[in-house]
C-alpha cells in the first residue's frame, strides 16, 4: 500500500500561512479594514493571520465604522476553522531579544488586553511574526498567556534575520525552563532564497520548496508570507494552483489543530544562539535607542515596586493609570521599527525621533511615581535624614552617593546609621554628594542620618601616581594599574581576593581596555594605546578611588572614567568620545557596491568597527551570555561573520561572561544597552563602541554628536551562576535610590520581599487589592523560601493570563509577616498572587 510518502507530490497537499503584518505605527492605510472584509468575502476559501499592532482597531474604527463592524463580525467565529487568526497580538511586535524579559510580558499582556476590548471572542493560540521577533525563552511565556503553537518561521522579512533550520515539519520547542510548545520550524529544506537579503524559499510556496518538503518525509508542508498592510493583492499566492501542486490557505490554528495534528514531532532544545539575528549594532543611533529603551526598563520596574512598597506601608493609592500611560510609550518604544528602520519618517518625526519623546513620557512618569513614593514612605520634605530603597529581592551593601542637602558644610558632615554608629563615608569630586557605604534590605529600605561634624580620619581605597608614572587603584578587592603612556590602558588588574589571581594578558598584542577601530578614510587602523593620556585622580578613597582618563582618537577627544569602591566587586567605566565631525569607523562600503540582494554588508564586520578590547588571562575560553529569562553558554568558535546568509548571534542583552575552560576563574562584562561583543579563539573579548558608516537600505548611519556610554567589569571566581553575576547585573540596573526628608521613615529598616539567592524579582504590581510578584529563577535549581513581609488572606500561584494554578501554604512569622516555599526551574518565571495584600 502506498503510503503519503510515496505518493507523489501531485497527490499532495501543501499549506499557507497568508495574512497581514504592520498597524498605525508601522503601515496601515484607513482602507485596509474595508480592503480585508471585502476580500474574505469574495474569497471563501482564504484565510488570514494577522499581526497588527492593537492601537490600529481604534483608528479602524473611527475612520470607518462600517468595514470594522464587518471585520468584526467575520473574526466572531474563532473555532479551529476560523478564518481569521490573531497570530501576534503583541502591544508594538517587539523582537523581544532585545529587550528585557519583562518587558516581552507586558507586551503580550497590554497588547492581548488590547485586542479583546474590540475582538472578545478572540482567541490566542498561535504565536507567529513576520519579522524575527524570536527569542529562547518565549515557549513559557507563550504558553502561560494560554498559546499552544508557535511558528519560527519569517520568510518574507528576513533583513533582520531568521532562525536556525531544523530537520522536520514539527517540533516541540523547548525553552530553558523545559517549557515546551508544538512549533512549525524553518526546515532545513526552507533554504535562504538566492540573490535576496530578506527572504527565504518558503516566502511563495515554490514548487522548489515544496517539492522539496515532500521528498524530505513531510506529509504536510508549509509555507509563509503576512504581507505588509496596505499591499493590495488579496490572496498573495492566489488560488494556489502552480501546476500540479496545490496549496490551501491556512491558519495556524487549523494546521495545527486540525491539518498537522498527528504528524511526528521531535523535540528541540532551542538555544539562543539559533536566533540568528542581527542590526547596525554599533551605530550611534542604535545605541541612543537601545540606551534610552534600558533607562525607561529599568526605571519603570523600579517604580511599579516602590509604589507597591508605599501602597503596603503607607495604604497609598496605586497609580494604574499613570503606570498604564509609562508602558504605553515603553512597549511603542520597543517596536521593531524603531530598531530596524530608525531613521523612516518625517525630519523631526523619525523612528528614532518617536523613541525619544516615548521614552522621555516613561521616564517623567516614573520619576513622578519614584519620587512621591519615597516621600509618602519617609513622610518629609527636606531636612537631614536619609531613607536609601533598594528594590531587589536580596541585601545589598555598596557605595552609594546622596546629595548634600541646602546648609550642610560638605567638609563637616558626618553620617550614622540608626543605630547610632558612623559610616564610613566621603565627599564626591565635585564636593556636592556623599558616598557612603549602604546597607539595604531587600525590596526594602534602610535610614541614615547626617550630622554637622568633623569627618574623622579614615583609610580605605588609594587612587595615586607611582613612581614610574603609572596610576594605581587600589582596594580591599583589586590592584589596578594604569599606564599614561598608552592611553590610560589597564595592565594589571589583579583580584586580592582570588588568590592575586592577575586577570589580564599582558602578552596580548592588544592592550586591556584599549579603544581601537578601522577608521579607513583617515589612513586605518587607529588605537588609544598608540598615544599619551592625561589621568586626574579625582576621588581617593576612604570608600571610593575615582580617576579620569583623557586623550585623543583619530583627532577626537575621549574620556574614560574608573572607578572602584571597597568591598564592591564591580569596576565602573563610563566612556565619552566627543567626536570631531563624522568619521568613518569600521569596514568600508566600496562607493557603488551596496545593493540590496548583495549578502555582504559592512556593518556585520565587528572586527573593524572601534571596540573595547578585554585580553583576559584565562586558559581554553568558554563564553556565556544572558538572554531574556535566559543563559547562553556559546558554542561559537568566534562571532564573526560578514554576510547575511551567514549571520551568527554575538548579541549582548546586559552581559557577556568569559570564563575557563575549568571555570575556575572568570569576568563579566556588563553594558548600558543592547548591543553586540566580539570574541574567538584568538581575538580577545571585545564590546562594539562604534561604528559609522553604510547600514541597512543604503542609509548612511552618522555619527552626530558624542558618544557616551557605561560599562562595568567583574572578575569572578566560578561560573557565572556560582558567582552570582545575574544579581550584581541586576543591582547595577536597579541602583539604590533615596530620598532626605526632615523625619524619619516609621522604621529604621524594612524589607517587603525576600527571595534566595539565585532567584529575582521580575516584577511587583497590584491588580485591585491584590499585589502580584514575580520571581525568575536564574540559575539555583533548589526549593526555596520567600518572604513577605505583609498580611494576605491566601497566596496562589498565577498564570500570566490570569488562570489560577496552585495554592501555597503560608506559614507566619513572629513579626506577623509571611513565608512560603517555592520551587521554580532553572530560568522559569512564576507570579504569585497575594490575595487582599495588606500592611502588618
Amino acid at each position: 500500500m502506498a503510503t503519503a510518502f510515496s505518493q507523489s507530490a501531485s497527490a499532495q497537499t501543501a499549506y499557507y500561512i497568508d495574512g497581514y503584518h504592520g498597524g498605525i505605527w508601522g503601515h496601515y492605510p484607513d482602507w485596509n479594514t474595508r480592503f480585508m472584509a471585502d476580500m474574505l468575502k469574495k474569497n471563501p476559501n482564504w484565510k488570514i493571520n494577522i499581526e497588527l499592532e492593537p492601537e490600529t482597531w481604534a483608528r479602524a474604527k473611527a475612520v470607518d465604522p462600517t468595514a470594522y463592524a464587518d471585520f468584526k463580525a467575520l473574526f466572531a467565529d474563532q473555532s479551529l476553522n476560523t478564518r481569521i487568526e490573531y497570530v501576534n497580538p503583541a502591544y508594538a511586535q517587539s523582537y523581544n531579544y532585545n529587550i528585557s524579559g519583562e518587558s516581552i510580558i507586558r507586551q503580550f499582556s497590554y497588547g492581548m488586553k488590547m485586542v479583546k476590548a474590540h475582538f472578545p471572542e478572540a482567541v490566542f493560540s498561535s504565536y507567529s511574526s513576520e519579522e524575527p521577533c524570536f527569542t529562547s525563552a518565549l515557549p513559557q511565556i507563550l504558553k502561560s498567556f494560554g498559546f499552544k503553537y508557535a511558528s519560527l518561521k519569517n520568510p518574507n522579512t528576513c533583513w533582520g534575520g531568521y532562525v536556525q533550520s531544523h530537520a522536520g515539519e514539527l517540533v516541540n520547542w523547548i525553552g530553558p525552563d523545559g517549557s515546551s510548545l508544538i512549533t512549525s520550524p524553518r526546515y532545513d529544506v526552507e533554504k535562504l532564497s538566492p540573490k535576496s537579503t530578506w527572504q527565504t524559499i518558503a516566502w511563495n510556496n515554490s514548487p522548489e520548496y515544496i517539492n522539496a518538503a515532500f521528498k524530505a518525509g513531510m506529509p504536510h508542508p508549509v509555507g509563509m508570507t503576512l504581507q505588509d498592510a496596505g499591499w493590495k493583492e488579496g490572496p498573495f499566492i492566489g488560488d494556489g494552483q502552480k501546476g500540479a501542486l496545490k496549496s490551501e490557505y491556512t491558519t495556524w490554528r487549523n494546521y495545527f489543530g486540525n491539518i498537522a495534528k498527528k504528524d511526528a514531532r521531535v523535540d528541540w532544545k532551542v538555544s539562543q544562539e539559533d536566533m540568528l539575528v542581527s542590526l547596525v549594532w554599533g551605530s550611534q543611533v542604535m545605541q541612543q535607542i537601545a540606551q534610552e529603551v534600558r533607562v525607561s526598563e529599568n526605571k519603570l520596574v523600579m517604580a511599579e515596586k516602590l509604589a507597591a512598597m508605599a501602597r503596603i506601608y503607607k495604604n497609598a493609592p496605586w497609580p494604574q493609570a499613570q503606570l498604564d500611560s509609562a508602558w504605553r510609550t515603553l512597549l511603542l518604544s520597543q517596536h521593531h521599527d524603531c530598531w530596524i528602520v530608525p531613521y523612516n519618517g518625517k525630519p523631526g518625526d523619525t523612528w528614532a525621533d518617536k523613541v525619544v519623546k516615548w521614552t522621555n513620557n516613561t521616564n517623567s512618569i516614573c520619576d513622578s511615581i519614584i519620587s512621591v513614593s519615597m516621600q509618602t514612605l519617609s513622610s518629609g520634605n527636606a531636612g537631614r535624614n536619609i531613607t536609601v530603597y533598594n528594590t531587589t529581592g536580596t541585601n545589598r551593601a555598596e557605595a552609594f552617593a546622596v546629595q548634600l542637602p541646602a546648609g550642610f558644610n560638605a567638609a563637616d558632615v558626618t553620617l550614622t546609621n540608626a543605630s547610632g554608629k558612623q559610616v564610613t563615608a566621603q565627599l564626591s569630586a565635585d564636593k556636592t554628594a556623599l558616598i557612603f557605604g549602604a546597607s539595604v534590605p531587600a525590596m526594602g529600605y534602610a535610614t541614615y542620618q547626617l550630622n554637622k561634624n568633623a569627618v574623622a580620619a579614615t583609610s580605605g581605597s588609594i587612587a595615586k601616581e607611582l613612581a614610574d608614572g603609572k596610576y594605581l587603584l587600589e582596594t580591599d578587592l583589586y590592584k589596578i594599574i594604569i599606564d599614561p603612556a598608552h592611553g590610560g590602558t589597564m595592565k594589571s588588574i589583579i583580584a586580592k581576593k582570588l588568590g592575586n589571581k592577575e586577570f589580564i594578558d599582558q602578552a596580548n598584542a592588544r592592550s586591556f581596555n584599549e579603544l581601537r577601530g578601522n577608521f579607513y578614510n583617515d589612513g586605518g587602523f587607529k588605537s588609544t594605546a598608540d598615544a599619551p593620556a592625561k589621568i586626574e585622580v579625582l576621588e581617593n578613597g576612604p570608600l571610593q578611588a575615582k580617576v579620569v582618563i583623557k586623550g585623543t582618537i583619530n583627532g577626537s577627544a575621549y574620556t574614560q572614567t574608573i572607578s572602584l569602591a571597597q568591598g564592591q566587586p564591580r569596576i565602573d567605566v563610563s566612556l565619552n568620545i566627543d567626536w570631531k565631525g563624522n568619521p568613518a569607523v569600521g569596514a568600508p562600503t566600496a562607493k557603488g557596491s551596496y545593493r540590496l540582494d548583495n549578502p555582504v554588508k559592512a556593518f556585520y564586520d565587528d572586527r573593524e568597527k572601534l571596540l573595547a578590547y578585554f585580553p583576559l588571562n584565562l586558559q581554553k575560553q568558554k563564553v556565556y551570555k544572558n538572554a531574556p529569562f535566559d543563559v547562553t553558554e556559546s558554542k561559537l568558535d568566534d562571532t564573526f561573520f560578514t554576510r547575511w546568509d551567514s549571520i551568527k548571534n554575538n548579541v549582548l542583552l546586559n552581559w557577556v561572561d568569559v570564563t575557563d575552560g575549568e571555570g575556575k576563574y572568570g569576568m563579566a562584562l556588563f553594558t548600558d544597552h543592547t548591543t553586540n561583543y566580539a570574541h574567538g579563539k584568538d581575538f580577545p573579548l571585545a564590546l562594539d563602541i562604534q561604528y559609522s558608516g553604510m547600514g541597512l537600505w543604503n542609509r548612511d548611519h552618522k555619527i552626530t554628536g558624542p558618544t557616551t556610554i557605561n560599562y562595568a567589569l567583574l572578575p569572578h571566581a566560578g561560573k557565572w551562576d556560582k558567582a552570582g553575576i545575574e544579581a550584581d547585573n541586576a543591582n547595577w540596573n536597579a541602583p539604590l535610590v533615596a530620598v532626605v526628608s526632615d523625619k524619619a521613615a516609621a522604621a529604621s529598616a524594612k524589607s517587603l520581599i525576600q527571595v534566595p539567592a539565585g532567584y529575582e524579582v521580575s516584577a511587583v504590581n497590584f491588580e485591585g487589592n491584590d499585589m502580584l510578584v514575580r520571581l525568575f529563577n536564574t540559575g539555583d535549581v533548589a526549593p526555596g523560601k520567600v518572604v513577605f513581609n505583609l498580611k494576605a488572606d491566601k497566596a496562589q500561584l498565577t498564570e500570566l493570563d490570569g488562570r489560577v494554578g496552585q495554592v501555597l501554604k503560608l506559614t507566619k512569622s513572629k513579626n506577623g509577616g509571611l513565608s512560603t516555599g517555592i520551587s521554580i526551574p532553572k530560568f522559569g518565571i512564576r507570579t504569585i498572587r497575594l490575595v487582599n495584600a495588606r500592611g502588618i
